[in-house]
């Protein structure tokens, strides 16, 4: 860290980002069929995911800041897509780990009915009595039709300077109503990303992060950059991949719209189209349909 702050080269991010002018994108669909999955892209790594029988959110993060109670640290330059008070019922939030720009309780106490799924020793920073299952990597648990399994990644976890890997960290495969879904949460790039592809008969869509990456020397076994990230994606042999993780907290050195010049030519090089890995623009939702019944 020391090093990092005496030789960091920073591209400075705009204070803010105005959303696009209207047409405002249209707002997630109320249901979808069997085999499908809405998608809807919140910010950073915030998604709203709907299948014909649950909603879940992945780490949702709706303060202005990514800091201590959300109101210190990195500043959002983009609003949340869709506000706290406009999400449907949400059933299940999906929590990868303890760093603040993923794990605000603020968020998560507006979101009372769901119930939360992370990782091992993350349950004492969330509000009590709340439904919370924690998991140790490999581990399941089903709730409703979904099957939700804690998968490897490669990073770490601290809310302070004295509590570094006191709790652990994970990916998830969620698999329910026909499709299979993986969001890999932060990971640096990793062999156990085959390991997840291998064990599981396919996966559908995968959310991978593609932002947070520079410098390279520092950031590499925590974060993936957008080639690895294209990398992981063939991997894991996902059908489709959604880029996360950008645009939003400036958390390292890179240029705000970086992470999407780089994967546009790490898609050229490994030979992968713009349909199999696309990024949703804020609030934008897509529709991804499992192989097995388009």
């Amino acid at each position: 860290m020391l090093r990092w702050a005496r030789t960091r080269q920073r591209v400075a991010w705009p204070a803010s980002v105005t959303p696009p002018p209207p047409p405002p994108q249209p707002p997630p669909p109320s249901r979808v069929s069997p085999g499908e999955v809405a998608v809807t892209f919140i910010g950073h790594s915030t998604f709203l995911l709907r299948t014909a029988s649950q909603v879940f959110v992945t780490d949702p993060v709706f303060t202005t800041h990514a800091g201590p109670f959300g109101r210190t640290g990195p500043r959002r330059v983009r609003p949340p897509a869709i506000a706290l008070a406009d999400l449907p019922r949400v059933d299940v939030v999906l929590l990868s780990h303890n760093h603040y720009d993923h794990l605000q309780p603020s968020s998560l106490a507006s979101l009372r009915d769901a119930e939360i799924v992370t990782t091992l020793g993350v349950g004492r920073y969330l509000p009590r009595r709340r439904r919370v299952c924690e998991l140790d990597w490999w581990q399941q648990t089903r709730i409703g039709d979904a099957v939700i399994t804690a998968v490897p990644a490669q990073h770490f976890s601290a809310r302070t300077p004295w509590d570094k890997n006191r709790t652990l960290w994970c990916g998830f495969v969620v698999q329910v109503d026909g499709v299979t879904l993986y969001f890999a949460g932060d990971t640096g790039y990793t062999p156990q990303l085959r390991e997840i592809g291998a064990r599981f008969e396919r996966i559908d869509l995968a959310l991978l992060p593609i932002g947070a990456y520079e410098p390279r020397w520092f950031m590499q076994p925590m974060h993936m950059n957008p080639d690895e990230a294209v990398r992981a994606h063939l991997d894991t042999g996902a059908h489709a991949s959604v880029g996360m993780h950008f645009g939003t907290f400036q958390l390292t050195d890179e240029a705000i719209d970086e992470p999407l010049r780089a994967l546009a030519r790490a898609r050229v090089e490994h030979g992968v189209s713009p349909e199999a890995f696309r990024v949703l623009d804020f609030g934008e939702t897509a529709i991804v349909t499992a192989p097995s019944t388009a």
